[in-house]
């Protein structure tokens, strides 16, 4: 089992997609503009899309997926991609998005009864099995409903979580603390000079996310994902400095994550 990144930035710029995995090759984690390095072949092949949270940066390659693999999935028989998400995600995404004004409905184009996309509602701590994989649905603590996912084989032993968009989260941490954690993938958008900022849209910084990575009573590989273009070496830096014991590196797109 491997997790491909697609997309770990916090925004675009030349060389920086925003948040996308893709899990062996049916699962997408996310679905931010990493998206849009897949061949065609490659798209048609998702038959579930895991959605955090309604934020643009998350959701915004899923129409174009929708309108991309249509074609193709339909010559090979294969029925809609199947979105999953909390509830209050998958209203926002019909809402604004799949509203016929921003773009077509895929949820029932090029029909009702053959839909592009179905939409399967999550709550946090579900558990999922998808592909051969058990996915739980973990909780996050964001400016909008949104969750996390962690992630193993259906008959692996260790597992991945990757946060989502989040700050400091108690919940988070007490489920962690009772998994087998190999690799955790965890946000941090901003660096120190911008705490405020990282408060108020409850993402972490540096000072924010030591403290809660303290909480963790396993030692997983730790990757930063969601930082902002031009921020990787300040808050690496910033990380460094402060008491903690944890090595943390960044994730690069197109980096692979093997899993058992």
């Amino acid at each position: 089992m491997t997790l491909r990144v697609l997309g770990c930035s916090g925004a675009i710029a030349a060389g920086c997609k925003t948040t996308s995995f893709l899990l062996d090759q049916r699962i997408l984690i996310d679905a931010g503009t990493g998206v849009g390095d897949l061949s065609l072949d490659e798209l048609a092949q998702i038959d579930h899309v895991l959605l955090s949270h309604s934020h643009l940066d998350h959701v915004l390659s899923l129409p174009l997926l929708a309108d991309a693999a249509l074609r193709r999935r339909r010559a090979l028989g294969l029925g809609p991609v199947q979105v999953h998400a909390l509830p209050e995600t998958l209203l926002a995404l019909k809402t604004h998005l799949f509203n016929d004004v921003i773009w077509p409905d895929f949820t029932r184009l090029p029909s009702a009864e053959s839909p592009a996309l179905g939409f399967s509602p999550l709550e946090t701590g579900q558990v999922l099995e998808l592909a051969g994989r058990q996915i739980e649905v973990l909780p996050a603590a964001h400016t909008v409903p949104a969750c996390g996912f962690a992630i193993r084989h259906l008959h692996g032993a260790q597992w991945l979580a990757y946060t989502g968009d989040t700050g400091p989260n108690p919940a988070l941490w007490r489920r962690l603390n009772q998994l087998p954690l190999r690799q955790l993938i965890i946000e941090a958008a901003f660096g120190d000079d911008e705490a405020v900022l990282a408060a108020l849209s409850r993402h972490h910084c540096p000072a924010s996310l030591m403290p809660e990575l303290r909480q963790l009573q396993v030692r997983p590989e730790i990757w930063l994902t969601h930082i902002k273009p031009g921020e990787t070496q300040a808050v690496l830096a910033q990380l460094a400095a402060q008491p903690g014991g944890h090595a943390i590196r960044a994730l690069q797109t197109g980096q692979l994550l093997p899993l058992e």
